[in-house]
């Protein structure tokens, strides 16, 4: 691997510089939370929930392997939405603990912090695989249809599609994912590979919700990818897929002294935009004024 400095790196007291031990203090082994609601994903299907800022989500596997296509938006405002790109620049292309979901512009602020990761000493596997990837998107049928020449229904975008209707947001909404429980790299061609989810019955992805925020999450219906989804062994992945379930805790709150949700991005330039300048003493001589 490269020992090339990331591009974007902390500094002291940045937003960038996270409180490891505040974040250790919202995890299931420091105790001091209550379960509030569960939610489970059916297999193939999508599903939308809330969480309030301040409380924790853990998404989980409960049966087998299976990976997960997850959105995120401003719960006020859906405009404010998860940027996996930028989180991807910011952070890492395959995330984990201590690592944020950032969100789109002009916001940009972490929505959403990972604080505990069952899968974090995955490392690297010898073909290049890590876990938890921002590198790819969701499937989607549009996609199918040019590959295969065939419309297939059962697609993450579809799910997502409907998981978010009934909050009043519409396919043009759904937007890039994080992959949970997902495998992937990049190959010597540098193209984009996926793996079989490592992911086994109660392993969990657990983050700490920043801001108060409308989850979405699909069952991949390509299950654990272990099957070809396309190319000339492609085959219906059926067998391999599972549900997903997910909780919602509410933290107890002397953990959450001195936290507050971040602001938006402090940027308050115009992008080089000059105001229009006014002459005052022409428009008094129109009587306008």
């Amino acid at each position: 691997m490269s020992d090339v400095p990331a591009a974007y790196r902390a500094t002291k007291g940045s937003v960038l510089d996270v409180d490891k031990t505040f974040y250790d203090g919202l995890t299931a082994a420091a105790g001091d939370r209550e379960l509030v609601a569960t939610h489970t994903v059916p297999m193939r299907d999508g599903l939308a929930w809330t969480v309030p800022a301040g409380h924790v989500f853990r998404v989980r596997i409960t049966d087998g392997p299976q990976v997960g296509d997850f959105n995120m938006w401003s719960l006020h405002n859906p405009r404010e939405r998860m940027w996996a790109s930028r989180t991807r620049q910011l952070q890492r292309a395959h995330i984990s603990t201590y690592d944020r979901l950032w969100s789109t512009l002009p916001y940009l602020r972490p929505m959403a912090t990972i604080i505990d990761d069952t899968l974090a000493n995955y490392g690297v596997d010898d073909e290049g695989g890590r876990v938890h990837d921002l590198l790819g998107t969701r499937c989607d049928p549009y996609v199918n249809r040019l590959l295969t020449g065939e419309d297939f229904d059962f697609h993450c975008h579809s799910n997502l599609v409907r998981a978010v209707e009934p909050w009043g947001l519409t396919e043009f909404d759904v937007h890039d994912v994080l992959n949970i429980f997902q495998c992937t790299g990049l190959n010597s061609d540098d193209q984009y590979f996926m793996k079989a989810c490592p992911a086994r019955q109660g392993d969990y992805l657990e983050f700490f919700a920043e801001i108060d925020v409308l989850c979405a999450m699909s069952c991949c219906p390509g299950g654990d990818l272990s099957v070809d989804l396309w190319g000339e062994n492609a085959q219906d992945p059926l067998q391999t897929c599972n549900p997903l379930g997910v909780e919602v805790y509410r933290v107890a709150p002397e953990r959450l002294q001195g936290w507050h949700s971040p602001e938006y991005a402090p940027y308050r330039g115009r992008h080089g935009r000059q105001a229009p300048k006014v002459d005052w003493a022409a428009i008094k001589q129109q009587g306008c004024c």
